[in-house]
């Protein structure tokens, strides 16, 4: 009986064992299966995210990426269903170099050449590779990012509604302080008439005469005579706080004074161009549109030209939709439609210019950006994060002043110092940490910014 017992036991407790097994194996390899899944819809959705912003920056200005609307080049829209089999194969190999695959005789490579007029497509060879061509795909095959439901469309409404309210709801600084002075005053007012009230109540439960009606201004200058040493520290305290104050203005002259040259200025755009947008989530670079900032003293305003470029191909704006990019095409003289120009509908883009500087000061941009190697940031402040762009520097003499005592010339691998920093090599030889700072070279004299 207890050998039976002893079988059944171990019979049970191996049957228990497998029964344990079998119950956390199945919930733990659905599990892992659903995790492998998630996992790989997870890449799937990166990958199209990545293809997107690759299309944009290499692909955009000439074709469509969801539709059949004619550019530059055709409209990819049914792409996988036009072109040989394995169509993701010829894809890849055409969009990496596109005349290799023309002179390998392919006949729809070089039926498509013929149709479009023997256009030459660029060659992407060394500049993307497959893994980026199968983003790329993967964007194409995905949804089109135009295409809004009418939720998102909602949110994104409200968003630039709360954005514009958000504006507007930008009080002064000194009209805030105003408010406060005179709300106080009131108080003050309102504290000393119940007061009055509350005294002459108890004087006449107790048969006293009523306290005398004084104005506020004979009450103050009853208190300042009492108080006469008190007085004279805040006296003094107000003289020395007002000699700083203009000690500092001093400084700040032509910032205080121009609302056009104050830090913070951030003016209203004749379009709602996003800095945000275009530097940051599609890392164009500043150089792009500001064409002349490594040429010349001055960055340039960008043409309307240069913004055809991308926008004669995208027609709808992530944000705006297609209210702002319109006024692109009214500029241009371009309809979207037929896709031809009108020069006589052409109206230029009236910008109104963020950083200012007075007309005594010379400041050359091809010169800190080339040859002292600054970036963009340092003056104008980070625009990858500004949807409007404003004013975030003082841009006054004593900010660019300390700045040319701090920075240190770029003189590893420049070119333009090369006989300079042999120079001071053999004068400071033997010395040891000696900083070139933009003083050092000439930075501070008044010639370099005023003449």
């Amino acid at each position: 009986m207890s050998l039976f017992c002893h079988r059944y036991t171990s019979t049970s407790n191996q049957y228990n064992s497998f029964s344990m097994k079998y119950l956390f194996f199945k919930p733990a390899s659905k599990n892992i299966l659903a995790l492998f899944l998630a996992i790989l819809c997870f890449s799937f959705s990166i990958k199209a995210q990545d293809g997107e912003k690759i299309f944009k920056q290499n692909c955009a200005v000439c074709h469509a990426s969801h539709s059949d609307q004619m550019l530059t080049g055709p409209g990819l829209k049914g792409i996988f269903d036009r072109v040989p089999k394995p169509a993701e194969e010829w894809l890849t190999k055409w969009i990496i170099n596109n005349q290799k695959v023309l002179k390998s005789g392919d006949a729809y490579a070089n039926q498509i050449y013929n149709k479009y007029g023997k256009a030459q497509m660029s060659v992407f060879e060394g500049q993307i590779n497959e893994k980026d061509v199968a983003a790329i795909i993967a964007f194409l095959k995905g949804p089109d990012p135009s295409a809004k439901t009418p939720l998102a469309s909602a949110a994104g409404a409200g968003d630039t509604k709360a954005s514009s309210n958000e504006d507007n709801k930008s009080i002064e600084p000194v009209f805030l302080v105003v408010a406060i002075i005179v709300f106080l005053a009131i108080l003050m007012v309102a504290f000393r008439s119940v007061r009055a009230s509350l005294q002459n109540t108890v004087n006449r439960s107790e048969g006293k005469s009523e306290v005398p009606q004084t104005t506020f201004w004979q009450e103050a200058k009853d208190w300042m005579s009492g108080h006469r040493r008190l007085m004279g520290v805040f006296v003094i305290i107000i003289c020395f706080v007002g000699m700083k104050s203009c000690w500092d203005a001093c400084f700040n002259i032509g910032v205080y004074y121009n609302w056009k040259t104050q830090k913070g200025y951030k003016p209203e755009q004749p379009i709602r161009f996003s800095h945000k947008l275009h530097a940051g989530d599609n890392e164009i670079a500043c150089q792009y549109c500001h064409n002349s900032v490594e040429k010349s003293r001055r960055a340039g305003i960008p043409t309307v030209n240069i913004c055809m470029n991308c926008h004669k191909g995208i027609q709808k704006g992530p944000q705006y939709g297609e209210k702002e990019i319109a006024k692109i095409y009214e500029a241009a003289g371009f309809d979207p439609k037929t896709t031809k120009y009108d020069p006589t509908k052409q109206n230029p883009i009236k910008w109104v210019k963020v950083h200012n500087l007075p007309d005594h000061v010379y400041f050359n941009h091809s010169q800190h950006v080339v040859v002292g190697k600054l970036d963009c940031a340092q003056c104008h402040g980070n625009l990858k994060e500004m949807t409007v762009a404003e004013q975030r520097a003082p841009l006054t003499m004593k900010w660019c002043i300390e700045c040319h005592r701090k920075t240190e010339v770029a003189m590893k691998d420049n070119a333009y110092y090369d006989k300079l920093h042999k120079a001071l090599k053999e004068k400071y030889a033997n010395q040891y940490d000696v900083k070139f700072t933009v003083e050092k070279i000439g930075g501070l004299e008044c010639g370099k910014c005023h003449y």
